[in-house]
């Protein structure tokens, strides 16, 4: 009976969301406003926002939440509150499917049923229409005053780590007498068996039996979601100190790799996506693990989000816990790795409990993309030398995929069969080509033999043709690449080449990618006349690398007026904060890795920065013609702190790299499409 309330009020939920992310498809039209580099507000004086809905993700290392909320025409609000306990994993009922063992988290769904309800004067306290929602890391929301004279507002946020979600309430007395309050407390339990014994969940409202407010004065206090297992206590902590912890994280996200550019929402949503991208990281069997959240993925790692998407992004962040995270997910693929070079597991889920499908989706050459980066991008030796056999594995295993005509075969890419790859895709060649490259520069920073690093370069020349032979096409009347030898239709991943360097049909691709492939919501995967539910369907990740690899490739205009599009799109249209995972799969969800994958636009695309060693990297800056500016800043990447600022200088460009102490390591006016190298001292 649980599941069934718990499912019907979801879709539910979905069903008063769905109409707005539909029409928000089709129009770019802002709900929100920026009123800080690190909040939006909700518009309430612009005529046609309300009604409104949507719902946004927040996570600590033991819970996670997805809150539902929806304001109607006269401004009354109703929440949902998702809430998932990841490390509780529940039994499956006998109507769940063999696919629950891959979902089996404690979960529920709590409506405003679990509010408490307050007196005053005999009479029950109802809620004013809102007058303002603010994100800020947190939920905010703000009820006008009541006809009692009370002035009510709410922030919603995790544990960061407890097993407990907290609704703060801070209750104002706004008339000039005293006010007598009495509270009708609610409390709720429950009690489930599982993988790990007995677990309880309780629901209960802090707020005093009895309480006084004095004119002018005001209270707050918790409504609190936890749960616990049979020998542990439910979280006790006062709502201070939680909310101070909250806050710590926030700030922590504030004060490391800033992007200042003259676009604000360019900014912000940086700045949002800093704190998506690193919330999202769980203890688990595996040690502290980051995943994507979404409703879906908990306690688990894959090799694209996490290997790929968001480890080589944490060095750039200095963000310890997730260091931590990307450590323990490469030292999970490593202990796959055999002699016998037979395919890698792509995903560990529920703490790497359940058995995974043995599928190749090009698993290898992620992991090894991804840790290469990573390695060098940290800076650390140590690391670097014990990643290093992971990542010679995972070019072996490629290249012994290699087929006839040279390029690597695969049994899906990332989007797991959901739409046909062929057997041999350019995602997986791309990323092959990319670690190949990235590799080289690894290990002759770990000084590796040059009969080693000579193979692989020569194995990326190779691969660099067999790229261009074998996908090189001319694909809906543009010379871009097919994504699969019988494949006849553009698709979003066309754009890897350009992100790893390759850039022979630029044009043709960006293109495609911009004219051919571009709505109001991204990169859609493909346009197919034969199949018109394809061309429906979009994810946010080939946006990014889409946005990504024309900047690296030095169309700086077009990929400006896109990124800006999108941008604000996601971070003041109609899906808020911060960028989604895919339409219509998972209702457009806020998966934890998109985030890092927009701050890498930035990083690797408009600054076009390259590891070349352990203490070492390249960049190219892509400043717009209509910028004056743009800097990266306190930048924590290569084992030190420093940052990059460009300026306009008529036709060129002024480029400083500065380390925190002062040193400045380059002072020089370039041309633009200049490439900078920098070397620290080791």
């Amino acid at each position: 009976m649980r599941k069934t309330l718990i499912l019907f009020v979801a879709f539910i939920m979905n069903a008063l969301l769905f109409p707005y992310l539909l029409a928000g498809q089709n129009s770019q039209k802002n709900y929100w406003k920026i009123t800080d580099k690190n909040e939006i507000q909700f518009d309430f004086t612009q005529k046609g926002n309300l009604p409104y809905s949507d719902n946004i993700e927040m996570a600590g290392k033991r819970v996670a939440g997805i809150v539902s909320y929806a304001v109607d025409t006269l401004g009354k609000l109703t929440l949902e509150r998702e809430i998932f306990f990841p490390q509780l994993h529940e039994f499956k009922n006998s109507e769940d499917t063999w696919f629950h063992d891959y979902r089996a988290y404690l979960q529920g769904i709590y409506s405003d049923e679990l509010l408490p309800k307050l007196y005053i004067n005999n009479e029950e306290f109802v809620p004013g229409s809102l007058s303002k929602i603010a994100i800020n890391g947190i939920l905010n929301f703000e009820h006008k005053t009541s006809k009692n004279g009370i002035a009510l507002t709410r922030a919603l946020f995790p544990s960061m780590d407890e097993r407990l979600f907290v609704e703060m309430w801070t209750v104002k007395n706004t008339t000039n007498s005293t006010l007598n309050i009495t509270s009708g407390n609610s409390s709720l339990s429950f009690e489930d068996f599982g993988a790990k014994g007995k677990y309880s969940r309780k629901v209960i409202s802090e707020a005093p039996d009895n309480f006084t407010l004095k004119a002018g004065e005001e209270k707050s206090f918790a409504i609190k979601i936890m749960a616990k297992m049979e020998n542990e206590e439910f979280p006790s902590e006062k709502i201070e100190a939680v909310l101070e912890k909250r806050n710590d994280f926030l700030a922590e996200m504030k004060k490391t790799l800033q992007l200042e550019t003259p676009n604000e929402a360019l900014n912000t949503l940086f700045e949002f996506s800093k704190i998506r991208a690193s919330e999202s990281i769980f203890e688990s069997e595996l040690g502290l693990i980051h995943s994507p959240g979404g409703g879906r993925y908990y306690v688990g790692i894959w090799a694209n989000d996490q290997a790929e998407y968001i480890n080589p992004f944490f060095p750039y962040l200095e963000y310890d816990i997730g260091n931590q995270s990307a450590m323990n997910t490469f030292r999970a693929f490593a202990k796959e790795t055999n002699p016998e070079f037979n395919k890698i597991r792509y995903s560990f889920e529920i703490e790497g409990l359940v058995k995974p499908f043995l599928k190749d989706r090009g698993d290898a050459a992620m992991i090894a993309y991804g840790a290469a980066h990573y390695a060098m991008a940290l800076g650390d030796i140590e690391i670097a030398n014990e990643l290093w056999p992971l990542i010679q594995w995972c070019l072996e295993y490629c290249h012994r995929q290699l087929n006839e005509e040279g390029v690597v075969l695969s049994e899906s890419d990332e989007m797991e069969g959901r739409i046909e790859t062929g057997n041999a895709n350019l995602s997986t060649s791309s990323l092959y080509y990319g670690a190949l490259d990235l590799a080289v520069h690894l290990g002759r920073s770990l000084g590796k033999p040059k009969s080693v690093l000579k193979k692989y370069k020569d194995n990326a020349k190779n691969l660099n043709q067999s790229v261009e032979s074998y996908f090189g096409a001319n694909v809906e009347g543009l010379d871009t690449y097919k994504y699969y030898k019988e494949h006849k239709y553009l698709r979003h991943w066309i754009c890897l080449p350009l992100v790893v360097g390759i850039n022979k049909r630029k044009e043709a691709t960006i293109e495609a990618l911009f004219d051919r492939l571009w709505t109001d919501n991204g990169v859609h995967v493909e346009k197919n006349s034969d199949n018109e539910e394809i061309s429906k369907i979009f994810w946010d990740r080939g946006t990014l690398y889409a946005l990504r690899g024309t900047f690296f490739s030095g169309e700086v205009e077009q990929s400006l007026e896109k990124l800006v599009q999108f941008s604000e799109k996601r971070l003041i249209g109609n899906r808020v904060p911060y960028v989604v995972e895919a339409y219509p799969e998972g209702g457009m969800a806020h998966l934890s890795a998109e985030s890092a994958l927009y701050c890498r636009v930035f990083i690797e695309g408009m600054f076009g920065i390259v590891p070349t060693g352990l203490k070492s990297f390249k960049f190219t800056p892509r400043l717009p013609e209509s910028w004056n500016f743009m800097e990266l800043n306190n930048i924590k990447a290569f084992g030190e702190d420093f940052s990059i600022k460009v300026t306009r200088k008529r036709r060129k460009m002024g480029v400083k790299v500065i380390k925190r102490d002062g040193v400045l390591l380059f002072n020089e006016t370039i041309s633009t499409g200049s490439s900078i190298k920098i070397k620290f001292k080791k």
